[in-house]
């Protein structure tokens, strides 16, 4: 019954002096949560949340992949009723920032998660979440689609030209957009199982969401620039994302695995022409072993394998040169090739040496680590490079096939 209150922020980024190109400057840094919580205000077993919302219940670590994640990138009130075995919670907040950055518009979020505890071994939970866009004539920045667009013509950036070959005199009456609403949802399971035998635990997720769709996209035409509103173009992508992941004591206090699987059907209704992330199919599976010599060093030995396919053809470029492997060797004159296959393979294999100054156990932080990976992937080149950032500078500087890639790493990870 006593009240308590919290200040939480996240600070995330990826750059170290010395280390990379960014030198460690706070430019590579943002937070990206802050909120506060109080708990027994007002009402016993409540807890109310002001500020970022972002909640999930676990995730995939092995992936670092949060399928039963609700309210991303939402700013508002939440509140969280947890009388016991069961957890409810309901929030509502605005998105607006969070999707669509300085081109603001409203976006409201609510949704609800219930959860509930059977034992000390079972859990399971659902929850959703339903994001309005609403119509605001005058705003540029509000949901509004331009009429009679082409999805063709919209992938190649040829709406302009297309429009004024046939109005050639128009250039001052391009079309006028029309105000819209937009609407988009996701839907989230998630069962838990808990110190049943071996097994120290088992989360299981599944999500179903419609992505919510884009505004505007620009075009220049004879040096001028025209916003084109593609709002019924992007309104139809879904997605459906499986995953699951396990851990197991295989010899106690010598030997711990931990499985990984996702998968995901993710389909564009609009584009049956362009191959893209939002149009595939993926699955993917990893797997970790570590084995303990003692309290602190330990044995890490971890494969995975994962295949990508584009529903529209050609996406992953298998060769070097594949602009001539492409179609037998005839270019695509539509301009939606982008390889020479619809499917990508990659393998991983990473082995190596942990300190874990705090003891046993995949999850200790921190931990040292000194590790090997190689990859071998059917696209070439399936790897971060400084080398060449643009196509044409293979001209002056000629690639090779590459489908393998080692690294050795020095890592020290710790949470706080």
């Amino acid at each position: 019954m006593e009240l308590w209150s919290a200040l939480h922020f996240k600070v995330e980024g990826g750059s170290l002096a010395s280390i990379d190109g960014g030198d460690g400057t706070l430019a590579n840094y943002r937070v990206s949560q802050l909120y506060v919580k109080a708990g027994n205000l007002l009402f016993k077993d409540v807890t109310w949340q002001l500020g970022t919302l972002e909640s999930y219940e676990d995730d995939l670590a092995l992936y670092d992949y949060r399928l039963g994640q609700l309210f991303l990138r939402t700013a508002g009130l939440s509140v969280r009723y947890q009388p016991g075995p069961i957890e409810f919670l309901v929030g509502v907040g605005d998105a607006g920032f969070g999707y669509k950055g300085s081109s603001y518009s409203t976006i409201i979020n609510s949704g609800a998660a219930l959860r509930a505890f059977v034992g000390d071994w079972l859990s399971f939970g659902v929850g959703g979440e339903y994001r309005l866009e609403p119509e605001v004539q005058g705003n540029k920045y509000a949901p509004h689609f331009t009429e009679g667009l082409s999805y063709a013509e919209y992938a190649r950036g040829e709406v302009l030209q297309r429009y004024f070959d046939i109005n050639p005199d128009a250039q001052d009456l391009f079309k006028k957009p029309t105000p819209t609403t937009f609407h988009s949802f996701k839907l989230v399971f998630q069962a838990g199982l808990f110190g049943l035998g071996a097994i120290k635990w088992n989360n299981f997720f599944l999500n179903y969401e419609k992505l919510h769709p884009d505004n505007v996209t620009t075009e220049t035409y004879k040096g001028e620039a025209y916003d084109i509103y593609i709002g019924q173009l992007t309104d139809e992508r879904y997605q459906i994302n499986v995953g699951n992941e396990l851990h197991v004591s295989l010899v106690a206090r010598r030997l711990d695995v931990l499985w990984g699987a996702v998968f995901g059907w993710h389909v564009d209704k609009d584009n049956e022409l362009v191959p893209s992330d939002r149009d595939r199919t993926f699955y993917s599976t990893v797997i970790r072993f570590q084995g303990y010599v003692s309290e602190t060093l330990h044995l890490l030995g971890e494969g995975s394998y994962a295949n990508e396919r584009s529903h529209n053809g050609n996406m992953y470029r298998l060769h070097a040169d594949s602009v001539f492997q492409s179609s037998n060797g005839v270019a695509d004159s539509l301009g939606f090739e982008f390889g020479d296959s619809d499917t990508r393979e990659t393998w991983q294999v990473k082995v190596g040496v942990v300190l874990s100054p705090v003891g046993l156990g995949i999850f200790s932080r921190p931990a040292l680590r000194l590790l090997y990976g190689a990859q071998y992937s059917t696209q070439t080149n399936a790897f971060g490079n400084n080398f060449a950032e643009t196509l044409d500078q293979y001209n002056e500087f000629p690639t090779q096939d590459r489908h393998w890639h080692h690294v050795l790493s020095l890592e020290a990870e710790v949470w706080f």
